[in-house]
C-alpha cells in the first residue's frame, strides 16, 4: 500500500515537472531573445565625468594661447547669438532652386537667403547633418557636448535630466562667460545652474504654437541692447509644434516661417546697426540653426534624410576673410528665383560644439569627437591679422591658426578615446584602438618634426609654409574622420545580427510553446472533434494569419502612424463578416449596417487625422466636405463642435461611474476607474481654458494649458502603478472570468484619459464609437451563434 502511494506521489511530481519545465524553458528563451535584441537595438555609451581646463593644453604638442583672456585657441568672436528654430528642415532655409520641385513651404525665410547671397564671405548657409536619434533632448545634448548621444546613455547620474558630461555651456560658465537663455525649458533642465538670466517656457503642450515663441520675441530684441551676456540662446518651438499637429504642408506652418522671417529681419537689423567700431556688436556672430529636421507629417526621431537634414546659418558682422582656400570649401552654388547666386556648404552637427568653442577661445568639451569646420571657423578670421607676420597673406594666417586649432582638436579627441576605453566597459576594441593610435602617431610625428618647426621659423614664406600646412590639415582630417566613423559604428548603428538572432530565438520560443500546448492537450485527451470546435480553430488561425499579413505590410519607420489603418481594416472586416451572418440568419440586420456606417466614418476620421491635414491645408481645400460648408454658414456649428465632445466625455464618465457601483468592481479597480472619471473632468476644464470662446472663465490659460495635462499624465501613471502593485494586496473571491472583465475594463480606462487628451476633441467621439462597436460585436456574436 505504501509502495503504491509512493509510486503515485512520484508520478504526480513527474507530471507536475512535465508542466513546469516547458514554462521555464519558454521564459528563459524569451529573456534571452529580449536581451539579444535590446543589446543590438538599445546602443549604450558611458558618460565620463571629466572636464577640460585651460591648463590641459600645455600637455599637448600644439601652440597654446593662454594670454589676453584666451585659452586653447585665439578667440575669433567676442559675443555669440544662437537662435534655435526647433525642427528646422533644410528646405525651409535653402532656396527652392536647389530642389527638383518647389513646395509651398520653401523660400519663406528670405532674409537668410538674401544675406547669404549679398554677403557671401561673411554669411553662409550650411546643410547640417544630425546623428540619430533625432529627438530634441538628444540633439541638444549632441550639439553642446560634441558627442553622439544614444537611446540609452549610461552615466553617473542615470535618469537625471541634467547633463553630467562636459559641454559647451559648462565651458562658457567655467571660463567666466555669461549666458542668457530664453524659450524651450529643456535648456534649464539640462543646464539648471548655468544661466545668468533665463526665461524658460513649457514645451510640454505640442498643441500650443505660440507661448514659447511669444516669450522668445518678448525678451530677444530687448536683450540685444543689453551688455550682460556673452552668449545668448533663443529656442523657438512653433515650427516643431506646427509640424506635429498640422504637418509641413499646412497654413500654420507657413505662417510660422513667415513670422520667423520677420523676427530675423529685425534681429539682423539691430546687430548691423550696433556693429560699428566700439559698438556692442562689433565682434558678434549670429547663428540660426535647427536641432533636427522633420518628415512631411511633422514627425522626427529616426534617421531618414528628412529627419537628419537641418540647416545652420552663420553670419559675422565684421570684415570677412577674402576667401577660404578652395581645398577646404565644400559649397555648391545656384541661382535663386531672383537670379542671385546662393552658396550652401555641408557640415556635421557633431562639429558644432568644437567649432564654436574654438571661435570663442574656450576649452573644447572633454567628450567632443567632432572637428573644427573650416568654413564656419573662417568667419572670424579678421581678428587675427594684427598678430601675423607681414610676409603672410590673411588666408595664410588663417590657415596657420586653423592648423594649430586642429592640432589641439586632434589631441583632445585622442585623450578622450584613451580615457573612454579605460573607463568604460563598452569601449573600443583592441583593433580599433590600435588603428586610432597608429593614425594619430603619424599625425603627431609630422607636426612635431616638420610643421611646427616651420611655424616657429618666422623667415619662411608662403611657398614653403602653405603646402606643409595643407598636408598637416589633411592628416588631421584623416585622424578625426577615423575616430568619428568608429564612434558612429559603436553608438549610432544598430547591430542587425544581434537583433536578428534575438527575433529568431523569440520565434523558436513561440513554436516551442505551441508544441507544448498541443502535447498537454493530447496527454489529457483534449481533442477538437466537433465541427463547431473545428470552425473555431479554423477561424482563429485565419484571423491570426490576416492580422499578421496586414501588420507586416506596415513594418517601416512609419508603422506607428499606420496602426490606425490596421485597426480600422480589422474593424471593417469584422463588420462585413457580421453583416454576412446577419443576412444568412435574418437577425440584427439594421445593427450590422449601422456598424458598417460607423466604421466608415471612423475610417474617414482616421485618414484625415493621420495625414495631419486640418482645414487650413491643401487637402481640405481640394476636398472640401459638407461639414465645412455647414460650419461656414452656421455659427452655431462652431459652438456645437466644442460642446459635443465635452458632452460625450461626460456621458462616458457617467457610464464608468455606473459600472463601478456594482459588486463587480472593488479594490483596486474601482479606484482606478474613479481616477479616470477625475481625469475626464480635468480634460473638460483643459478644453474650456484652451478655448477662445470660454477661455479665462475658470482659471488662467497658463494653468489650464500647462499644468492640467501634467496632472492627467500623473494620474494615469498612478493608475498603472495601482493596477500593478494592487494585486499583491488583494484576495478576490470572484471567478476568473469576472476578474478578467474587471481588469480589462480598468486597464482600458486607465490609459483612455491620456489617449483622449492627446487625440484632442475627436478623442471622446472615437472612444464612444469604439465602445458602441465593441458592444455590437459582442451582442452579434452571442445572438448569431444561438
Amino acid at each position: 500500500m505504501k509502495q503504491s502511494e509512493a509510486t503515485s506521489l512520484a508520478a504526480r511530481k513527474r507530471g507536475k515537472w512535465g508542466y513546469i519545465w516547458p514554462m521555464w524553458t519558454s521564459l528563459l528563451l524569451h529573456l534571452l531573445a529580449i536581451l539579444l535584441f535590446t543589446t543590438g537595438f538599445l546602443l549604450t555609451r558611458t558618460e565620463l565625468p571629466y572636464h577640460s581646463h585651460c591648463s590641459d593644453v600645455s600637455h599637448s604638442p600644439c601652440f597654446s594661447s593662454n594670454n589676453n583672456g584666451s585659452c586653447w585657441t585665439k578667440p575669433a568672436t567676442n559675443r555669440l547669438l544662437i537662435i534655435v528654430l526647433d525642427a528646422l528642415r533644410f528646405d525651409f532655409v535653402a532656396p527652392s532652386t536647389f530642389f527638383a520641385e518647389s513646395k509651398p513651404w520653401m523660400d519663406k525665410l528670405r532674409v537668410l537667403k538674401n544675406a547669404a547671397s549679398t554677403r557671401p564671405l561673411s554669411a553662409r548657409i550650411f546643410k547640417a547633418i544630425a546623428d540619430p536619434p533625432t529627438t530634441s533632448l538628444q540633439r541638444l545634448k549632441g550639439l553642446t557636448t560634441g558627442g553622439l548621444p544614444t537611446f540609452v546613455d549610461v552615466g553617473n547620474s542615470f535618469g537625471a535630466p541634467a547633463i553630467v558630461e562636459d559641454n559647451f555651456i559648462n565651458q562658457l560658465v567655467q571660463n567666466g562667460k555669461k549666458v542668457v537663455m530664453m524659450g524651450d525649458d529643456t535648456w534649464t533642465q539640462l543646464f539648471p545652474h548655468h544661466f545668468e538670466r533665463s526665461y524658460p517656457y513649457p514645451s510640454f503642450n505640442v498643441k500650443d504654437l505660440h507661448t514659447v515663441d511669444n516669450g522668445c520675441i518678448e525678451h530677444l530684441l530687448p536683450s540685444l541692447y543689453e551688455e550682460d551676456w556673452d552668449v545668448l540662446i533663443a529656442h523657438f518651438l512653433g515650427v516643431d509644434h506646427a509640424g506635429h499637429i498640422f504637418g509641413v504642408d499646412s497654413t500654420p506652418m507657413i505662417e510660422k516661417l513667415e513670422q520667423y522671417n520677420t523676427i530675423l529681419e529685425r534681429v539682423i537689423e539691430v546687430l548691423e546697426n550696433q556693429s560699428g567700431p566700439g559698438s556692442s556688436h562689433e565682434n558678434t556672430m549670429l547663428v540660426v540653426m535647427g536641432d533636427h529636421g522633420q518628415t512631411l507629417n511633422g514627425d522626427h526621431g529616426g534617421g531618414s534624410a528628412e529627419e537628419v537634414e537641418t540647416a545652420i546659418f552663420a553670419m559675422s558682422f565684421k570684415k570677412p576673410l577674402s576667401s577660404v582656400p578652395s581645398e577646404f570649401d565644400s559649397c555648391s552654388c545656384q541661382l535663386d528665383l531672383d537670379g542671385k547666386n546662393v552658396c550652401i556648404s555641408t557640415m556635421q552637427q557633431l562639429d558644432f560644439a568644437v567649432t564654436v568653442s574654438a571661435l570663442l577661445g574656450i576649452p573644447f568639451p572633454y567628450g567632443s569627437i567632432g572637428h573644427i569646420n573650416p568654413e564656419l571657423y573662417a568667419l572670424g578670421a579678421d581678428s587675427w591679422n594684427s598678430d601675423a607676420s607681414q610676409k603672410l597673406s590673411e588666408s595664410d594666417i588663417w590657415m596657420q591658426n586653423y592648423a594649430n586649432a586642429l592640432c589641439i582638436n586632434s589631441w583632445q579627441v585622442k585623450r578622450y578615446v584613451d580615457a573612454y576605453s579605460t573607463s568604460s566597459a563598452v569601449g573600443f576594441s583592441h583593433d580599433d584602438l590600435s588603428r586610432i593610435a597608429s593614425v594619430y602617431a603619424q599625425v603627431e610625428n609630422h607636426w612635431s618634426h616638420s610643421t611646427k618647426k616651420l611655424l616657429l621659423d618666422r623667415q619662411n614664406d608662403s611657398d614653403t609654409l602653405v603646402p606643409a600646412l595643407k598636408r598637416q590639415i589633411d592628416a588631421y582630417f584623416k585622424f578625426l574622420t577615423t575616430v568619428s566613423e568608429l564612434a558612429r559604428s559603436k553608438w549610432t548603428e544598430f547591430d542587425l545580427n544581434m537583433m536578428g538572432t534575438g527575433i529568431g530565438i523569440m520565434l523558436v520560443s513561440l513554436i516551442f510553446q505551441v508544441f507544448t500546448i498541443l502535447r498537454a492537450n493530447k496527454k489529457h485527451g483534449v481533442m477538437f472533434s466537433s465541427s463547431g470546435d473545428s470552425c473555431i480553430i479554423t477561424g482563429s488561425i485565419f484571423t491570426i494569419f490576416l492580422l499578421g499579413i496586414r501588420a507586416c505590410s506596415f513594418l517601416s519607420n512609419s508603422y506607428i502612424l499606420e496602426e490606425g489603418k490596421v485597426a480600422n481594416f480589422l474593424l471593417s472586416t469584422s463588420g462585413i463578416v457580421t453583416l454576412r451572418q446577419s443576412v444568412i440568419q435574418g437577425k440584427l440586420l439594421k445593427e450590422s449596417i449601422g456598424f458598417l456606417i460607423l466604421s466608415t466614418l471612423c475610417r474617414f476620421a482616421i485618414e484625415v487625422g493621420l495625414s495631419k491635414q486640418a482645414a487650413t491645408s491643401a487637402f481640405m481645400k481640394d476636398y472640401t466636405s459638407w461639414i465645412i460648408n455647414i460650419a461656414s454658414g452656421l455659427p452655431v456649428w462652431d459652438y456645437a463642435a466644442e460642446v459635443i465632445p465635452m458632452v460625450v466625455l461626460i456621458l462616458l464618465a457617467a457610464w464608468l461611474y455606473k459600472a463601478t457601483s456594482g459588486s463587480l468592481f472593488d479594490w483596486p479597480w474601482k479606484y482606478v476607474i474613479l481616477g479616470t472619471i477625475l481625469s475626464y473632468m480635468l480634460i473638460i476644464v483643459h478644453w474650456i481654458t484652451d478655448s477662445d470662446r470660454f477661455g479665462g472663465t475658470l482659471m488662467s490659460q497658463n494653468i489650464g494649458r500647462t499644468y492640467i495635462p501634467r496632472i492627467i499624465y500623473a494620474i494615469a501613471l498612478g493608475q498603472l502603478l495601482l493596477l500593478t502593485f494592487g494585486q499583491l494586496f488583494k484576495n478576490s473571491s470572484l471567478d476568473c472570468k469576472t476578474i478578467l472583465v474587471a481588469k480589462t475594463m480598468a486597464i482600458l480606462s486607465a490609459w483612455s484619459s491620456t489617449v483622449i487628451l492627446l487625440s484632442g476633441k475627436q478623442g471622446p467621439m472615437v472612444a464612444f464609437a469604439s465602445i458602441v462597436g465593441g458592444v455590437h460585436l459582442m451582442v452579434s456574436a452571442m445572438v448569431l451563434h444561438l
